[in-house]
């Protein structure tokens, strides 16, 4: 069996290589056996094969952290799953690989749809579907407003917030991509600056704005932090610009305004089954739909590993392995 692994950490180009690795046995009763068809090279898949992201796994080990596949062998006592059944990769179940064998008891067939799409699904969807209802309870046509819009949680949070009867808006720091961002659905796209209070408040009406979604770090959650209302929440999620975070102490002593993190993986660790599943029977059908949708920029086989990652430092969209293919 063909998989991407990882004896030491250091430059993904360097150390990520194609190796035969002995197939998985078959299926314990509880556990299922999936062909992996796409799994992402996502930026963090680079920062942890590079030693920087907030773990590290033990060594060696295979790559990859999400994908969806073909269900290929049942175990004995699985009800919720049967042979040919298209399905997701667990979170962090090692992706890069031909085939997995996992026991995850909440994964669910999947809808018809584009399997490139829902191999991005385990990651960034469910990142953007919690910031929006598991942090800020917000009633129907409240506005949020998140920065790095263009982003695959950007682009997932306006889908999921039009879902939910929110409303977004969303800052970006290029002309070129408002265009873009306005026709995924966002209610409200603005360049990112120091006035940026002035310029929301006046597209929304001075509608109260008590969430922010920050995924760039730097100057704009203190530009952010000026939109919200009193008692409003900034949430740090990522921080692509790889500056700290500025805030403006005013925000915090008399604007009574907080900020708190999220991370994926800690989410996920402590979730039940049941409320897995309730997340991706919200998600699935987006996807399915192309409501939520990432751009792909090109697709490669485990034998291509290094000229994959080259082309993952790129702009312009994400690139998948199909390791079946």
């Amino acid at each position: 069996m063909k998989a991407i692994q990882i004896a030491s950490y250091g430059k993904p180009s360097d150390v990520a290589k194609c190796v035969e690795l002995p197939d998985v046995s078959a299926p314990a009763p509880n556990e299922v056996v999936i062909d992996v068809e796409a799994s992402p090279v996502n930026q963090y898949d680079l920062l942890m094969i590079s030693g920087g992201y907030g773990y590290r796994p033990e060594l060696p080990l295979i790559a990859g952290t999400e994908g969806a596949g073909r269900v290929v062998a049942i175990g004995s006592a699985v009800k919720h799953l049967k042979e040919g059944d298209r399905t997701l990769v667990p979170f962090l179940h090692p992706a890069w690989a031909q085939r997995i064998k996992t026991d995850a008891p909440w994964l669910r067939a999947l809808p018809p749809g584009d399997v490139n799409q829902f191999a991005m699904m385990g990651v960034n969807p469910p990142t953007a579907y919690l910031l929006l209802t598991d942090i800020v309870k917000l009633p129907r046509g409240s506005w949020i407003i998140q920065n790095g819009a263009n982003s695959g949680v950007g682009r997932a949070v306006v889908a999921i917030a039009k879902s939910l009867g929110l409303k977004t808006v969303n800052i970006v720091r290029r002309e070129e991509v408002i265009a873009e961002v306005t026709a995924l659905g966002g209610d409200v796209v603005v360049l990112d600056g120091a006035d940026l209070g002035k310029r929301v408040a006046a597209e929304t009406g001075n509608a109260p704005i008590h969430l922010a979604l920050d995924g760039i770090a730097d100057a704009s959650p203190m530009n952010m932090m000026g939109c919200l209302a009193d008692a409003g929440t900034l949430v740090s999620y990522g921080g692509t610009s790889r500056k700290p975070m500025a805030v403006h102490p005013g925000s915090l002593i008399f604007k009574q305004q907080s900020v708190r993190g999220f991370w994926l993986y800690f989410w996920y660790k402590a979730a039940k089954p049941e409320q897995i599943t309730t997340m991706f029977d919200h998600l699935a059908p987006l996807v399915a739909a192309g409501t939520i949708a990432t751009p792909v920029a090109a697709t490669f086989g485990l034998d291509n590993v290094a000229q994959a990652i080259a082309k993952a430092g790129e702009s312009g969209g994400k690139v998948l392995f199909t390791p079946n293919s």
